[in-house]
């Protein structure tokens, strides 16, 4: 199976300035994802796509084979990130002058994922032959159908979900999870063709929640670098 690993990494970042490389247990945070992709020994190629000539110097640095110049209308704070990984794919593939059949993305800002993670999530997807795509997520701290709310026009709270049978214990309650933006997976037709991450048969790799932080603010990032100093970020 030929494989590329796209890391996606904007410049302007306004929760935590420059954090894509900010140092995060000695080493700028972008390099951590570059680093799994290359101890997992699953891509042929790895890819970073960015706005910022900073974040690629640095991607080239730590070992991204291929470095995607990204335009200007796919680094704005209203773009959506998958136009961002098609357009990733398609530069790379032309530069290499071929094409990949499995593209797996590692979010920049979610780099506690474990190598196991990155094996286990990608022998998962591609044994799974009728599965479109893979995402990750951990078990949600709060359930639509038993206390998380919604305030309507009118300032009233409701549940998020109401099930036919009210929930009274938090356990009985179908099962739900918070994605945490760390891996994502598809073919590569599939990938092309698509518009929206959530298809047909998308399945979910489930992750514990200590290793599914996405960093977006500061304190996200003290939390990150608490946890990836304690433990390293390689095992």
């Amino acid at each position: 199976m030929n494989r590329i690993c796209t890391i996606c990494a904007r410049g302007g970042s306004k929760g935590v300035e420059n954090k894509n490389i900010k140092l995060l247990a000695g080493k700028p945070l972008i390099a951590h994802s570059i680093l799994q992709a290359k101890e997992s020994g699953l891509f042929d190629s790895i890819a970073v796509s960015s706005d910022s000539s900073e974040i690629l110097e640095v991607a080239k640095i730590y070992g991204a084979d291929i470095l995607v110049n990204r335009p200007t209308e796919l680094a704005t704070d209203q773009a959506a990130k998958l136009p961002v990984i098609q357009h990733c794919l398609t530069v790379a593939e032309e530069q290499l002058g071929k094409q990949f059949d499995v593209i797996v993305d590692l979010d920049a800002t979610s780099p506690l994922r474990s190598i196991k993670d990155i094996q286990t999530a990608i022998s998962t997807y591609e044994q799974d032959i009728e599965a479109d795509n893979l995402i990750t997520g951990a078990p949600s701290r709060r359930s639509p159908y038993f206390n998380l709310v919604e305030v309507d026009r009118e300032g009233n709270a409701t549940l998020s979900k109401m099930l036919d049978t009210q929930v009274i214990r938090r356990q009985d309650a179908p099962k739900c999870y918070d994605m945490n933006a760390s891996i994502y997976i598809w073919r590569r037709e599939t990938l092309l063709n698509s518009s929206t991450v959530f298809l047909k048969r998308t399945v979910l790799y489930e992750m514990p929640e200590e290793r599914s932080i996405d960093i977006d603010s500061p304190l996200d990032f003290e939390f990150v670098s608490f946890l990836a100093e304690r433990r390293g970020l390689l095992l």
